[in-house]
C-alpha cells in the first residue's frame, strides 16, 4: 500500500517538474533570444529522427560519392560479391550471368504445391511456427 502511495506522489512530482520546465522553455522561446533556441530544438529533433540503418550515400572504389539508390545498391552488391567470393571472378561478368539467367527463367523457383503446404502444416505444433530447419522460432 505504501508503495502505491509513494508511486502516485512520485508521478505528481515528475508532472509538476515537467510543467515547470515546459513553462520556462515557452517563456524563453517567446523572447527575442529564444529564436535560436527554436533552431536548436529543430536540429535536435531532426537528429533523433534520422534512420541510421539506411545509407543514402557511399563511396565507390575510385572514391567518388554515389548518391543515387541504384548506384549505391550496385556498389554494395559488388562489395559483398568480392567479399564472399574473393577477387578471382570478374564482378561485371557475374552480373551479366545473373541478368542472362533472369531473362531465361522468369520464375526463380518452382511454385509451392498443396502437398508441401499440408506437410509443413502437419509438422507444426499448435500455435508454433517452425523455420526451414524445423526448429520453432522461440528457440
Amino acid at each position: 500500500m505504501q508503495y502505491k502511495i509513494a508511486k502516485k506522489e512520485a508521478k505528481k512530482a515528475v508532472a509538476v517538474a515537467k510543467d515547470n520546465a515546459y513553462e520556462m522553455l515557452y517563456q524563453r522561446l517567446n523572447s527575442k533570444e529564444g529564436e535560436s533556441e527554436v533552431f536548436k530544438l529543430a536540429r535536435a529533433r531532426e537528429r533523433r529522427t534520422r534512420d541510421l540503418s539506411s545509407v543514402r550515400c557511399i563511396k565507390d572504389e575510385d572514391g567518388t560519392v554515389l548518391v543515387k539508390c541504384a548506384k549505391v545498391k550496385e556498389r554494395w552488391q559488388t562489395y559483398f560479391y568480392k567479399l564472399f567470393n574473393g577477387e578471382r571472378f570478374e564482378v561485371s561478368q557475374h552480373f551479366a550471368h545473373l541478368a542472362q539467367e533472369e531473362q531465361q527463367s522468369p520464375l526463380p523457383c518452382r511454385p509451392i504445391t498443396r502437398e508441401e503446404v499440408k506437410e509443413a502444416l502437419r509438422k507444426m505444433r499448435v500455435g508454433k511456427a517452425v523455420g526451414v530447419d524445423c526448429i520453432p522460432v522461440e528457440i
